[in-house]
């Protein structure tokens, strides 16, 4: 088979989409795009900023637009927000347009990368483990629904990630 002509990485965040996209588009000679830096360099606003002012659901809304825009790009690799998902439109034009992988990665271990980073709304509160829990509770049976592929990044180097999803696609 042929490299689809879109990927989208989807996972939790911590999950590694977007440095993994990053390097994935360079071997698969596409372009990265990064939904959630999208939507900042649109509003000029960070995404704590966007969830400070609007809350959740507006910064949705704007994710939603943004998602239907660059899903109908061709020769993209596409790095979700990890709630993403949620949206029945957003998991449809998902499938549809593109070939999804989830990148999983253990509870433990997406505590230890997102630990120190302030950019992510959801996790600023007194327990982020309990938070952290509650999201993938509600969010990993969705992500096995819309994916094409899963990929476990825990304690792999990016290089070996992409190397396998490399692999692993062009088998199908």
């Amino acid at each position: 088979m042929k490299i689809p002509s879109n990927v989208f990485l989807v996972g939790p965040m911590g999950a590694g989409k977007t440095t993994i996209g990053r390097h994935l588009a360079k071997l698969l000679n596409k372009e990265f795009k990064d939904s959630d830096r999208v939507i900042e360099s649109r509003t000029g606003a960070s995404i704590p900023l966007i969830f400070e002012l609007e809350g959740e659901a507006g910064f949705r809304r704007r994710e939603k637009a943004v998602i239907d825009e660059l899903t109908a790009e061709h020769d993209l690799v596409l790095a979700t927000g990890g709630g993403a998902i949620l949206d029945r439109d957003n998991r449809s034009w998902l499938i549809q347009r593109g070939f999804v992988i989830y990148l999983h990665a253990p509870l433990e271990q997406l505590l230890e990368r997102t630990r120190r980073d302030r950019n992510r709304p959801l996790l600023q509160t007194d327990d982020p483990r309990q938070r952290l829990e509650a999201i993938m509770t509600e969010r990993d049976p969705i992500y096995r629904q819309v994916a094409d592929l899963i990929v476990l990044t825990d304690h792999r180097t990016v290089r070996t990630v992409v190397k396998e999803i490399q692999r692993r696609v062009s088998r199908l």
